[in-house]
Parts: C-alpha cells; sequence; structure tokens
C-alpha cells in the first residue's frame, strides 16, 4: 500500500489550458506503459516543492494508466539533520561529512530499505535522503531513477564524492539542468526535467478578488499599499535576511511598502526553525514585515491571494535547484525579482517578464522599478505566464516522466 494516499485527478481538466490535442499525445505515450508500477519514495509529504509536485503528478499517472504509489522514509532527527547537512553540502557549502554523519546516513537507509517494499517495475527515489536505499536491493525487479531537485552546479566534493558509488548504481539520473550534472556521471543515462506547478491546484487556480481582499485583511495586510512578497522556506540559501535588507532600501524611497515573508515548515528541515528565528530578529519590531507559515494558517489559497496581491515577487535565492515561487508568481502574472543562480535564470527572461540580479542593492533598485512602473510591470506579468504555459505546467512533467520510463 502507498504510504501517502492522495486525491484522483483526471489529466482531462487540463484540456482548457493546453488543449485536447496535446491531451491526446500525453495519453498515447502513456498506453505502452499502461498497467506498470511505479513507486515515487522521498522524506515527506508536505512541505517544499517535491511533495507539491507529486500530490498531482501521481494521481497523473494513476489516470493515464500506471499503478502509481508514493512511499515515505523515515528517519530519526539525528538523521535528518544529517541530510539537512547533505543538502547544504551538495549545495556547495564547506562542512565536514564525518564518519559518524556517514554511518547515520547509511543505517537510516538501510532500516528504511527493509521496511520498504518497493518491487516494482519503476522506481522514483528523490534527492538524497533515500538515495541509499537502492544499495539494499541487489536484485531488482525493475528500473531504479534518482531525481536531484537541487543545485549540484558546484558541490562540496566531499559529500559529492560520498554519494556517486551510490547513484551509479542507478538506471538513470534526472536534473533539472545540464549544469547540474556531476561529470563522474555525466557517463550515465541522464534525463534533464526542470519541475513544474499545477494550474489547477489551490495555489494557482484563479482567485476572486473579494477572497484576495478577505485574506489579505484576516492577516492584517494592507492591499492598498505596496506589496513585496518571498514564498520560500527559511533557508540561508533562500537569504530571507538579504529580503529584508533589501525591502529597507525600497522603503526609503517608498516608505508605505510591505513585506512578505512566507514559508511552510517541512519536518525534513530541522534548520528552518532555526532560521526563522534569525529572520524574526532581523525583522525586528518593523510591524509593515510579516512573517507568515502554515503554522499560522496560511495555506495554498492564501499564499495564492498574497501572490497574486504583490507587486513584485522576490526570489533572492544565492543557491537555486528550480525556484517554483517564481513558476508560480509567473503563472499569475506577477513579475519577479530573482537572484541569477540555478535554475531561476531558466524562468526569469531578464528585462522581458522580470529581472535577474546579484546582490541587495540590485534587488532593490529592480523592485523600486517595478513598483514605480506598474504598466510596465503588467506588461512583463503577461509575458511571464505566456514562458510558464510553454514550459513549466505539469502535463509537461508528466509527459516528460512518460517518455523516460517509455526509454527504460
Amino acid at each position: 500500500m502507498s504510504d501517502v494516499l492522495v486525491e484522483p485527478f483526471s489529466l482531462d481538466k487540463y484540456a482548457q489550458i493546453i488543449g485536447e490535442e496535446k491531451i491526446g499525445e500525453i495519453k498515447g505515450l502513456a498506453d505502452r506503459l499502461a498497467g506498470k508500477s511505479v513507486c515515487h519514495v522521498n522524506s515527506t509529504s508536505f512541505g517544499g516543492g517535491v511533495a507539491e509536485i507529486l500530490h498531482r503528478l501521481i494521481p497523473l499517472m494513476q489516470d493515464v494508466g500506471l499503478k502509481a504509489e508514493w512511499r515515505l522514509i523515515k528517519g530519526s532527527e539525528e538523521f535528518f539533520n544529517v541530510t539537512k547537512a547533505f543538502h547544504n553540502g551538495l549545495q556547495g557549502r564547506d562542512i565536514p561529512l564525518t564518519n559518524e554523519m556517514e554511518k547515520t546516513y547509511l543505517d537510516n537507509n538501510e532500516a528504511n530499505a527493509q521496511r520498504l517494499d518497493l518491487h516494482h517495475e519503476f522506481v522514483v527515489v528523490h534527492d538524497a535522503q533515500p538515495a541509499a536505499i537502492i544499495s539494499h536491493y541487489k536484485i531488482r525487479v525493475g528500473k531504479w531513477v534518482w531525481r536531484c531537485h537541487i543545485d549540484l552546479a558546484n558541490p562540496n566534493t566531499k559529500f559529492i564524492n560520498f554519494l556517486v558509488p551510490i547513484l551509479y548504481q542507478y538506471d538513470s539520473l534526472i536534473f533539472t539542468a545540464e549544469q547540474y550534472v556531476p561529470e563522474p556521471l555525466s557517463s550515465k543515462k541522464v534525463a534533464i526535467i526542470p519541475p513544474s506547478i499545477d494550474p489547477l491546484s489551490d495555489k494557482n487556480k484563479p482567485l476572486s478578488e473579494d477572497t484576495v481582499s478577505s485574506i489579505l485583511n484576516k492577516y492584517g495586510v494592507d492591499p492598498g499599499r505596496p506589496i513585496i512578497t518571498q514564498v520560500s522556506r527559511f533557508d540561508p540559501w533562500k537569504d530571507p535576511l538579504g529580503v529584508i535588507d533589501a525591502y529597507r532600501i525600497v522603503k526609503k524611497e517608498m516608505p508605505q511598502t510591505q513585506l512578505l515573508l512566507i514559508a511552510s515548515m517541512a519536518k525534513d528541515d530541522p534548520e528552518g526553525w532555526t532560521y526563522y528565528e534569525k529572520t524574526t530578529r532581523h525583522a525586528a519590531e518593523d510591524l509593515d514585515i510579516h512573517l507568515l507559515t502554515d503554522m499560522k494558517g496560511v495555506g495554498d489559497v492564501e499564499v495564492n491571494a498574497f501572490q497574486r496581491a504583490s507587486g513584485v515577487i522576490l526570489q533572492k535565492s544565492t543557491r537555486e535547484g528550480f525556484g517554483l515561487s517564481v513558476t508560480e508568481a509567473l503563472w499569475k502574472e506577477v513579475p519577479v525579482v530573482g537572484g541569477n543562480v540555478g535554475g531561476i535564470p531558466m524562468q526569469i527572461i531578464d528585462g522581458v517578464n522580470g529581472f535577474l540580479v546579484n546582490n541587495v542593492q540590485e534587488a532593490a533598485e529592480k523592485t523600486l522599478y517595478l513598483l514605480k512602473h506598474p504598466e510596465e510591470a503588467k506588461k512583463m506579468g503577461a509575458k511571464g505566464k505566456e514562458h510558464i504555459l510553454k514550459n513549466f505546467l505539469i502535463t509537461r512533467h508528466l509527459e516528460d516522466y512518460l517518455r523516460l520510463l517509455s526509454s527504460l
């Protein structure tokens, strides 16, 4: 049985967005996989883009005829502290990888391998947390795929060297971009599959103006004043402290500006609470800075409303595997000022649907420009939606997976 139960959803509902012809193409691709079993494995069912994608991708796989399931690994607090270190190390932070950390990681993966039945025709393992499970399936029924969601462009060599022998066991590897493929793995069967958003989800579906106003009022946000928003985990790579610094520069010229920092607190991210506290201290007593989380009742509909009400979305990351909050904002026709890193330049065409920036000062300058030129911002937002429609919707993501699984 699947650990995570998902709500059924029909691919046909997307015909209004991508057209009947494309729906037919996707179903045609799925025909040769009809009845095949596929299991996705990751570390959490909520909080963060991976879980969000799987909540729709798996029902769509089921709808087109695959027997798709979703399994979660379990782990101690120590294990998730270690895997957070893996996350940071793989994205380039200079931190140690000790023998004790390696043992904790491998022992927890072995325990999960014993607990999980993964005798499927396809197994898709997401990110580093469960990657080593494959080592304990010496006889594998089907094909195994490792899906990397983070920025591996400049990894800490200790962490990537530890992981490479594990990843060599997989039949295929998925990365978001070519530059993320580590040289030792370039000889493997690699697929480049960017993430996606679901345009019909609560986070992305259209909302009435009354709904948006009601949500803003509930959380003490003034819809009549300029709003800057960043939607991200409280994480050093997302640079919420730099976002606050940029906002303060903007506020000197536009004193009415408000800043919203919105996050979900994921159970597999123990560093999140520490960085939330740092961000709170950096915000000080500024009542125009709103720190909003799922712990305060901020769910998908609320995020949707806040993004739609914003004049500018910031994504001032210093490392970023992709940045689904950029995708969400552009889909809602809101221009984005984003860090010139990782997967963000795949989405932001500089000067066309937003701006790419390299520091706090540039972020503030481009944010000010958009707030002061609302008509220009509106045009850029419209171009943003066109770009997302063509490239980054869940239907394209499903199609990419079907092509990969067929090729295996």
